[in-house]
């Protein structure tokens, strides 16, 4: 853990934000430094210091897409909770990119033209001028090989584990939260999301998580099967709308 000065200010509430949702795939080794341990302590809120940066830092996909945002919006601060929030579930400051911009974001700042093939490159470049977001679903629905960790092909199961997912909490039973949530699903060979189902989530690790006194008819979101923070209207309809419409890009 560093001094809490030894990096300047920071916004802690996005970077917590921030930290709750990388918190899974972190701990699963797809995405990150192995830095699990320190991530989860992080994210409960028990400390916040310069640490927490670094470690966010180091997300080979994560971090180039928060500090593109910023820099579209004007905003100094990549962790600055309307830039986290806008590329975790989707916000206003996604209308305000630039399509060339994005171009060079994805080609360059993320190197896909190293890391896909031409063709993979083109399908995925081909999507801007259609309406592309630098916000995760758009990654995970058109970026089909994974860019973080793992050198692989997404699987539709993968995708459904990887997106940010909401459902509406149904019952409490610690450590987990029954929730109703719509899967993805394929039909005629295209992304949709499929009929609202009763699905069980992790909300805690040895007594641990991110949501203190979750409630039943709350919205929750949940990142590879983990229950990462409770939402308000604005924000699940934000979350369907550019969910929806990185699905429609995909099939596109």
């Amino acid at each position: 853990m560093l001094k809490k000065n030894q990096f300047g200010q920071f916004s802690q509430k996005g970077i917590l934000r921030c930290a709750r949702y990388a918190f899974m795939p972190n701990k699963l080794h797809f995405c990150g430094p192995d830095k699990n341990r320190d991530l989860f302590y992080y994210a409960q809120g028990l400390e916040v210091d310069g640490g927490l940066k670094l470690i966010l830092k180091e997300f080979q996909t994560l971090y180039p897409y928060l500090d593109f945002i910023a820099q579209a919006n004007k905003i100094r601060d990549a962790f600055d909770e309307r830039v986290v929030e806008a590329y975790w579930l989707g916000n206003n400051l996604l209308e305000n990119i630039e399509k060339n911009k994005l171009y060079y974001h994805l080609t360059d700042n993320l190197g896909l033209k190293k890391k896909l093939s031409r063709l993979l490159l083109r399908q995925v470049i081909d999507k801007i001028p259609l309406g592309a977001k630098p916000h995760h679903g758009f990654h995970v629905f058109n970026v089909w090989k994974r860019t973080g960790n793992l050198d692989i092909i997404h699987t539709l199961n993968s995708m459904d584990l990887c997106r940010i997912s909401w459902g509406k909490i149904k019952k409490v039973d610690w450590p987990n939260l029954e929730v109703d949530s719509q899967p993805l699903a394929l039909e005629k060979d295209k992304l949709k999301l499929g009929q609202s189902v009763n699905r069980s989530i992790l909300a805690q690790i040895s007594n641990a998580g991110f949501i203190d006194r979750p409630k039943i008819g709350d919205w929750v979101s949940f990142h590879w099967n983990f229950a990462c923070e409770i939402l308000n209207q604005r924000q699940v309809n934000n979350l369907k709308k550019y969910t929806k419409e990185s699905i429609r890009l995909a099939n596109a």
